[in-house]
């Protein structure tokens, strides 16, 4: 089944380019120039992907992105302009997956869909690609389980977005051992790390904000300064 993605952009010579280049990849795409035309799509279709645009006339893509999070946990990748690590930081803490700034390369955008895409079917079951043996972890009242895409602290259900799943899971599975930011992102991207630990690092804040974690007395995910990341 041709995987569904709804391209988000005012500058319509670019919504075209990415519209052109995700059907040469057999992709199913919905083009839209408004955050609201968006937003209505969002609750009319099963959408496996949405590329936002930050500027737009309605509304920013990061303001866009937060709505979206609020009831889907479909990857997002942000197109914008500003390449200051504030501006990328803000779109990721808010729900995003990923981001690549303008101008791009085309081919470039279709490798970073489709790595999203492969991320979301293994972490997802309802994506038609999940596991088909259940595995999960219990550690001291954090439970999270890849058969049902679902995780759980204290029996309160967290939302997490696949690569926020995919993080966390990882983790889990190394419960005890220090993961380096290095290994963390290759291990939840599927790319090899190519940059600052500001990626990974706002992901590990907004998993410790959806846990009700305490940034500087955490009790799951812990930082060893100058190593990585662990859970003991």
């Amino acid at each position: 089944m041709s995987a569904e993605i709804m391209i988000v952009d005012d500058e319509a010579a670019i919504a075209d380019l990415v519209d052109v280049y995700l059907k040469n990849e057999g992709y199913t795409v919905h083009k839209f120039y408004t955050a609201t035309q968006a937003l209505e799509c969002v609750e009319q279709k099963r959408l496996d992907l949405a590329i936002l645009d930050v500027m737009l006339p309605d509304m920013d893509g990061f303001t866009l992105c937060q709505k979206i999070r609020e009831s889907h946990l479909f990857p997002i990748l942000m197109l914008t302009a500003k390449v200051e690590d504030m501006d990328k930081i803000t779109g990721l803490t808010l729900g995003a997956d990923d981001y690549i700034t303008k101008p791009f390369n085309p081919l470039e955008l279709v490798a970073r869909v489709k790595t999203q895409l492969r991320r979301y079917t293994r972490y997802n079951p309802s994506s038609g690609c999940g596991e088909e043996i259940p595995q999960e972890y219990d550690i001291r009242g954090l439970q999270i389980s890849k058969a049902n895409h679902k995780c759980f602290l204290f029996e309160e259900e967290l939302s997490l977005t696949p690569l926020e799943f995919s993080i966390l899971w990882y983790l889990c599975s190394r419960q005890g051992q220090v993961v380096s930011s290095e290994e963390l992102f290759e291990a939840a991207w599927g790319e090899k790390f190519m940059d600052s630990n500001n990626t990974v690092m706002s992901h590990i804040a907004r998993l410790r904000e959806k846990m009700h974690e305490n940034s500087r007395k955490p009790k799951f995910i812990k930082t060893v300064w100058g190593v990585g990341y662990t859970i003991e």
